[in-house]
């Protein structure tokens, strides 16, 4: 049989023996002080770890808290950088926007030098002949020689009466062609658009034909016209009784007007027709089912809406006027009524070309263009409103 063997000082599970002698009481005490110690150590340790990790919580809890607009600040400055999944694709899309902008250049260069050298360049040109005079010898021997004369000229223009003259000729003639030539372009408009229109195509091509004769020629044809002995209308009228003279005093500024008239027509008919070809047709169904007839679908549906067509034909309609040479032109060769001043623009050619007085015919130029100008700005002005 297996023998028990038992520690010595130690029976009935390890209880002390009441015979055997008991501990040193001193080794006791010092074991429990040491026990005490360290036990203590580690807690004062245990707490220090405790109170630093509840600080640092503390301190990162309120960073947090106190400062979104940090972040915030942080994630705007500093973007977040994604990696490029497509950059051949990005490379093609920058050479792609290289050649277009070649081709842009390409296309639209001959246009802005064409501009600049036609159109540009002789505005500059004339604005500083306008400043210059030229002067001679009183007696014609000496040389011309070119001084710089500021405004002298402009001050010499506003003070012609000859000008004046002709400005109120031209302006006379604008307040009576100008309407006129719009008001017919109107009608035929909205002859070739109404419902009951048939040969749309033939009559449009009728209308706009005299446009594309030259006006000098046709300012010709009209001449022979007017002429008391070639003019079939004049034989016409002295049949009727009635003696005209359409190369008369009084007569020949209307007779260019009519010239003018029957050149420009046509043009204006083209602009009102496509922006009536622009409305859409149902509004005009839309009229006709309500009762609306013909005459009230024009006059409150069609018109209205072409405001701004009425604009820019009234508009390019006063530069014209404005710039009126070739039908005085002809017809001075035809009619003494007509002199060598009766438009400004003749004014002007007839200062360059005739009395070499090129500076101021060029200060002459200038006064026209920024009176045509005002005038063309001032209606555009007024209308546009209403237009709109």
């Amino acid at each position: 049989m297996a023998q028990v063997t038992q520690r010595p000082g130690s029976q009935d599970g390890g209880r002390p023996h009441p015979d055997s002698p008991g501990p040193d009481p001193d080794s006791v005490r010092q074991a429990a002080d040491s026990t005490a110690l360290s036990a203590g150590s580690a807690g004062s340790a245990r707490q220090a770890a405790d109170s630093t990790a509840r600080a640092a919580g503390s301190a990162g809890s309120a960073s947090t808290k106190a400062s979104p607009q940090r972040q915030r600040r942080h994630l705007v400055e500093r973007p977040v950088q994604r990696p490029d999944r497509h950059p051949g694709k990005r490379r093609n899309q920058r050479r792609r926007l290289k050649h277009t902008g070649r081709a842009v250049a390409i296309f639209t260069a001959p246009f802005l030098v064409l501009f600049l050298v036609v159109y540009v360049a002789p505005i500059i040109y004339s604005v500083v002949q306008s400043l210059f005079i030229k002067q001679s010898d009183p007696l014609g021997l000496g040389e011309v020689t070119t001084h710089f004369a500021g405004l002298d000229n402009y001050r010499e223009v506003l003070g012609d009466s000859e000008f004046w003259a002709s400005m109120r000729r031209i302006l006379a003639f604008g307040l009576v062609q100008v309407p006129v030539m719009v008001g017919i372009a109107v009608g035929l408009a909205l002859l070739l658009d109404s419902a009951a229109a048939r040969g749309v195509r033939i009559f449009r091509l009728i209308y706009f034909l005299p446009y594309a004769i030259p006006g000098v020629i046709a300012a010709v044809i009209w001449s022979y016209l007017y002429a008391p002995s070639l003019s079939p209308v004049a034989e016409i009228l002295k049949a009727l009784g009635l003696s005209v003279d359409f190369l008369g005093q009084s007569t020949v500024l209307w007779s260019m007007a009519n010239v003018t008239t029957w050149c420009w027509t046509g043009y204006n008919m083209l602009i009102f027709l496509a922006a009536l070809q622009a409305i859409p047709r149902d509004q005009y169904e839309a009229a006709r089912i309500d009762g609306a007839s013909e005459w009230r679908i024009a006059f409150r549906v069609k018109l209205p809406q072409i405001g701004p067509a009425l604009v820019l034909s009234g508009t390019l309609s006063i530069i014209g006027t404005i710039q009126l040479f070739n039908e005085p032109k002809i017809l001075s060769q035809v009619s003494t009524a007509v002199s060598s001043g009766y438009v400004p623009m003749m004014f002007a050619q007839h200062e360059a070309f005739m009395n070499n007085n090129i500076n101021y015919a060029a200060a002459i130029s200038v006064v026209i263009a920024l009176i045509a100008g005002v005038l063309s700005l001032v209606f555009y002005r007024a209308t546009n409103r209403r237009a709109q």
